[in-house]
């Protein structure tokens, strides 16, 4: 593999993001069912579906689209109690939610963009299988904001979240028809660090209203990247936001290789033959049983290709593997080259014959697939075609992300043949008084320095809990008298020891922690209960069930009787130790008292327990 520079601005890197993020409204975009997910074996019913393509009002028909036609598929969707005829396609869509609608003006405004007047919902292609309909609906709210970094804005689009894939062609429609955002960016990002970065930057404005979905699955980051002399190419569905740089480096890594491929193969005056040639009689006896029990096996010439594809381009990736993607559209499982034969109970013999079956000199590489006769057609089309694509260098399409960042073929880049009218659902007119009536957010970056100031919070605990859900809740806490160091420990430090300790704290709600505050400040436990008190009810409890597995209240005379005894149990430790003696002693004696009395009081009384034995 080439080497790689490191000089993004030298390689001409260019790159964009679209972030889609869930919005956390009552109710779904088109209709007023609940945006709850559910689990799989919760479905109340199911239904089937075959999705084809339409053509624009120019009679024009998507590529993408084209290509997802290339497999003829039944879809299954799971249905709820809590979905309806609208996520089915079997009843026309209500008007725009109007409270996603503000969510997504918010944002526009924050990042200082400009409404469009009146905003049409458009039907984008998709017949994936994420959509019954066969169409994604989406409506352009915004253009032209920017960023604090530098980094431009283009359009804030909302539209409708497509449906769970649970299988290949599974489908649960809890999901579809939640309201998202989606941001695009300009290409205006140059190196891999700027793009996590700039993601970082709006996911903080999102956050930063309160009114976005969290977890996993609810914020997807698509990016786009191309170098100088290569294509621009989409990468879908980055999870998470830590590996956005690395999907990038891999990213333009690939098209380095693939460029240079170009080149050598230009070089090597290469070329692709156009017809097949069937071995299925060579593998009768073959050790691969896929070879074996094949119907029909396929095989196609590429001259001046061999070693490129078994060249690695990424990670765990070689050019074989993006010809495998396009011959996988066909509904084939892959393909074999003879680039990395023998291996798979190929043996180096059948390897022999293979190629003498096909004239194939010592610079070729032959490709074979097995599979169904007509599988093995259309797998072998798709092969001759990404072949001829190396000659290009970068061909301009949508990849989906792998494990660790690296990426694999989708389908074509979508052409303006995708979007068309929505006639189901009115234009939406936005206001001057729309406008100025929106209430803006403060920053969590904003709400991070006035924690710093406000409660002295060093910077990591500020933003932990500035970033975190139970924030509002916090400071109402600290708003009706809870010192803000205890109320932090409650809503944010203790829940994170907790959890790593694997109690449940999701089912441990903001008002069972203000009881727990409020139990505190009235003197029933010391706040060194708070784990035992949250525990305790993560576990089912009630407040009242909680404070009983405290141990009883120890009177000031009790306390030192214990400190006392505890010391004395302990009088060689404590005449070694000195004064540090009382770190050591004061857990054993908070473990007795069990949450009961205030450290502090614990403290004072260990350390004039030593100095009395000392002597002090």
């Amino acid at each position: 593999m080439t080497q790689l520079p490191t000089d993004y601005e030298g390689l001409g890197l260019i790159a964009g993001l679209e972030i889609h993020q869930q919005l956390n409204t009552k109710t779904k975009l088109f209709c007023r069912c609940p945006t709850t997910i559910r689990e799989a074996d919760e479905a109340s019913g199911e239904f089937f579906r075959y999705l084809r393509a339409t053509r624009s009002e120019l009679g024009e028909l998507d590529r993408a689209a084209e290509e997802e036609m290339m497999q003829v598929r039944r879809f299954r969707y799971l249905q709820y109690d809590s979905t309806c005829l609208v996520e089915n396609d079997e009843e026309p869509p209500t008007p725009l939610n109007r409270e996603a609608l503000d969510i997504v003006l918010t944002i526009a405004k924050l990042t200082g963009m400009s409404p469009v007047p009146e905003i049409h919902t458009m039907r984008k292609l998709v017949i994936d299988g994420s959509n019954t309909s066969g169409f994604q609906r989406t409506a352009l709210v915004a253009l032209h904001g920017h960023l604090p970094s530098g980094s431009i804005i283009e359009t804030v689009c909302l539209e409708e979240e497509a449906a769970q894939r649970l299988e290949d062609a599974t489908f649960s429609l809890d999901r579809l028809g939640i309201p998202l955002i989606e941001i695009t960016t300009a290409p205006c990002l140059h190196t891999p660090e700027a793009v996590q970065e700039t993601a970082a930057l709006i996911g903080m404005y999102l956050r930063s209203t309160g009114r976005v979905k969290r977890g996993i699955g609810t914020i997807r980051q698509d990016v786009n990247v191309s170098i100088r002399d290569g294509g621009r190419v989409e990468i879908k569905g980055v999870q998470e936001l830590d590996l956005l740089a690395e999907v990038v480096r891999r990213e333009v890594r690939r098209q380095v290789e693939l460029l240079a491929i170009r080149d050598e193969l230009i070089a090597r005056g290469a070329t692709v033959e156009t017809e097949p040639v069937d071995v299925t009689h060579l593998f009768k006896e073959s050790g691969s049983k896929i070879l074996k029990k094949a119907k029909k096996i396929l095989a196609i010439r590429l001259n001046g290709f061999a070693g490129l594809v078994g060249r690695e381009i990424q990670p765990g990736r070689r050019l074989g593997s993006e010809m495998s993607d396009y011959a996988k559209k066909c509904g084939v499982g892959g393909l074999f080259h003879t680039d990395e034969l023998p291996a798979y109970g190929v043996t180096e013999e059948e390897v022999k014959t293979l190629k003498s079956a096909l004239s194939a000199k010592v610079d070729d590489c032959v490709i074979i697939v097995a599979d169904t006769p007509e599988k093995c057609r259309c797998a072998i089309k798709q092969i001759i075609r990404r072949a001829n694509l190396a000659f290009e260098g970068i061909p301009k399409e949508t990849r989906k992300m792998l494990d660790e960042g690296s990426t694999a073929y989708m389908r074509p880049l979508p052409g303006a043949a995708r979007m068309y009218p929505e006639t189901d659902v009115l234009p939406v007119r936005i206001t001057n008084e729309d406008w100025e009536k929106l209430n803006l957010p403060e920053l969590l970056i904003d709400k991070i320095e006035r924690y710093m100031r406000d409660y002295r919070f060093d910077r990591e605990v500020a933003r932990q809990i500035a970033y975190s859900e139970r924030s509002l809740a916090f400071e109402e806490a600290v708003t009706a008298g809870i010192k803000a160091s205890i109320a932090e420990r409650a809503f944010n430090s203790t829940l994170r020891e907790l959890s790593r300790d694997g109690v449940n704290v999701d089912a441990v709600s903001d008002v069972s922690i203000r009881n727990v505050l409020n139990a505190i400040q009235e003197g029933k436990a010391a706040k060194e209960a708070m784990p035992s008190l949250l525990t305790a009810i993560a576990e089912g409890k009630n407040l009242e069930e909680a404070l009983s597995t405290l141990a009883p209240a120890v009177s000031a005379s009790d306390l030192d009787g214990i400190v006392k005894r505890v010391v004395e149990e302990r009088i060689g430790f404590v005449r070694e130790k000195g004064a540090s003696a009382a770190g050591p002693l004061m857990g054993v004696v908070m473990k007795e008292v069990r949450g009961s009395v205030d450290g502090k009081a614990v403290s004072q009384a260990l350390q004039a327990a030593i100095a009395k034995v000392l002597n002090v």
